[in-house]
């Protein structure tokens, strides 16, 4: 792979040690994804904040790195840590970790990178613009950029996006290329997906029928349309995600609706050569059931939720106060706008808890002392069991506020309408 003469120069140190180190790992990262150049971002997003899942490993390695001197040089933006930096006391966490992970954001903002602690950065920063290249590390977020947005970014691991953020490169190649983006498999789905919980439920099997392809799954879906309400974003970010949960998707084309099958898509859906039909969800909706018993709290916002989220859900209580607990993970940017507009102190009337800075997934929930969540998030009823250990009743929104109210139970009814699951 070669690199132009302002890129030797960044790898010989002229931007100091760290940025040539950053040069040196993309240079390598490239020649294996078989690029031969390297393309400018305009954004970066990196993972591995949070102190529960890098250690004191990770965190030493991160410290090494700030000591070098170099910084970013376009903006970037760190995903969720483990705790929320301004409620982590009244939720319950121990200032141990809580000093660990401030750590952890210290050692990345000497870096140069933005405490936004999101997944979602999408909702609290200036919007990329289709076609511009990124080097963004989180599943959800690579996948809405790429699919939503029709920006360009292959999914970055946590070094390679601080390295992208130190030298505004990312090696050309997969998702930033024009023969990267095509479809490998036409999806159709024979079924409906009218909310944001069906959307995940569709993009979990999705991601599992693509999980076996060799060539890396992108899928081409047809015969189905997101809401055209307000919900429609939350529906689109819910099957992204889910997908790229259980099948390592980066990119879906949604006929008509994304912006590269809008515009190309009798083309697009010509390339793949494989052809597949979702005819039901309620295998996928039976899967992602695991309660163990009544939820300790309700959980959305996996991926994190934006402002209309927020307002939706005050719509679906209608002023009621919450028996079970809600916690609603959301970038600060979103929370302060929520603050601002009594959004927030009416949600908390009804006994909803804005949490930011975290995520469930990625939150010590030990420490919380929490063994059961109800979500509507496929991604998250995805990883909960394996990752923390969590039993999960997957249900809508809608079912899972109405439960809340009353005091349960939670049900998760489409997994117990096929005879599964235990009510709560």
């Amino acid at each position: 792979m070669e690199l132009s003469r302002d890129e030797a120069a960044v790898l010989a140190g002229s931007r100091g040690g760290g940025a040539a180190r950053a040069m040196e790992i993309l240079a390598a990262l490239g020649r294996i994804g078989g690029a031969e150049d390297m393309v400018e971002v305009s954004s970066v997003q990196v993972s591995g904040v949070s102190y529960r899942n890098i250690g004191e490993h990770g965190l030493a390695f991160l410290q090494e790195w700030a000591g070098q001197g170099s910084k970013a040089v376009v903006p970037a933006y760190m995903n969720p840590g483990g705790a929320d930096r301004r409620l982590w006391k009244s939720l319950g966490l121990s200032e141990d970790f809580v000093d660990k992970q401030e750590r952890v954001i210290k050692a990345l903002m000497k870096l140069g990178i933005k405490p936004t602690l999101t997944c979602a950065p999408y909702h609290a920063v200036p919007r990329p613009k289709f076609g511009d290249h990124l080097a963004w590390a989180e599943s959800s977020a690579v996948c809405y950029a790429n699919s939503v947005i029709g920006s360009r970014t292959n999914r970055e691991g946590g070094p390679s996006a601080i390295a992208a953020a130190l030298t505004g490169r990312t090696p050309r190649h997969t998702l930033h290329t024009d023969a990267g983006r095509l479809p490998t498999t036409v999806v159709e789905v024979g079924c409906p997906v009218p909310t944001a919980s069906d959307a995940g439920a569709l993009g979990y099997v999705v991601g599992q029928l693509l999980s076996h392809d060799p060539r890396g799954g992108i899928p081409f879906l047809r015969g189905v349309e997101p809401p055209t309400d307000g919900t429609r974003e939350a529906w689109l970010k819910a099957l992204g995600a889910a997908m790229a949960a259980s099948g390592s998707v980066g990119l879906f084309h949604l006929e008509g609706v994304t912006p590269e099958a809008a515009a190309s898509g009798p083309e697009l859906r010509a390339a793949a050569s494989r052809k597949v039909r979702v005819e039901s969800l309620e295998q996928a909706r039976r899967q992602l059931f695991s309660s163990k018993g009544r939820p300790d709290v309700l959980a959305f916002g996996c991926p994190h939720a934006s402002l209309d989220e927020l307002k939706r859900l005050e719509s679906l209580l209608a002023g009621r106060k919450a028996v079970v607990p809600i916690w609603v993970f959301t970038a600060e940017a979103v929370r302060q706008k929520a603050r601002k507009s009594g959004l927030a102190e009416r949600l908390t009337s009804c006994g909803v808890v804005l949490v930011a800075d975290t995520c469930i997934v990625v939150a010590p929930l030990a420490e919380f002392g929490i063994s059961n969540v109800a979500t509507d998030s496929a991604k998250a009823a995805f990883y909960l069991p394996s990752h923390q250990g969590v039993g999960v009743c997957f249900e809508s929104q809608e079912d899972a506020v109405e439960a809340a109210v009353a005091g349960g139970p939670f049900t998760g009814r489409h997994a117990l309408s096929a005879g599964t699951g235990t009510g709560a």
